[in-house]
């Protein structure tokens, strides 16, 4: 299995990328060609649906971050993490925990689960 904590990272990297090119590569360095990625709010498939995905979180949630929470945990090609979303300085708005499945290296599909979220 690939370096799970690298991943994530990359991961949460792609999510707080405001460049749309740097985005883009990020994109293709963690998320398989045919990925996927689904919570209760959203949901998209392959690198163009997930960097129009992105791009969309990004305007609705600008000057915010996200970040990683707590440890990575990962078991064969399964994938665990938390993140939270919120401003540099300041309490985060939204929270949740994701389950992934790994494929040659990269996330091949993400189920996010949300603790906490503005209109969830």
């Amino acid at each position: 299995m690939t370096n799970t904590a690298a991943l994530v990272e990359r991961y949460i990297a792609s999510w707080n990328e405001t460049d749309p090119a740097k985005r883009r590569e990020l994109i293709a360095a963690t998320f398989t060609e045919s990925a996927s990625y689904a919570d209760p709010m959203m949901k998209s498939d392959g690198h163009v649906g997930i960097d129009q995905m992105l791009a969309a979180v990004q305007e609705r949630f600008s000057g915010l971050r996200f970040k990683q929470v707590g440890k990575v945990d990962g078991y064969e090609d399964r994938v665990r993490f938390s993140w939270e979303l919120g401003p540099e300085d300041g309490p985060s708005v939204a929270g949740g925990t994701d389950f992934a499945t790994v494929d040659t290296g990269r996330l091949a599909h993400v189920v996010g689960f949300l603790d906490f979220a503005p209109g969830a």
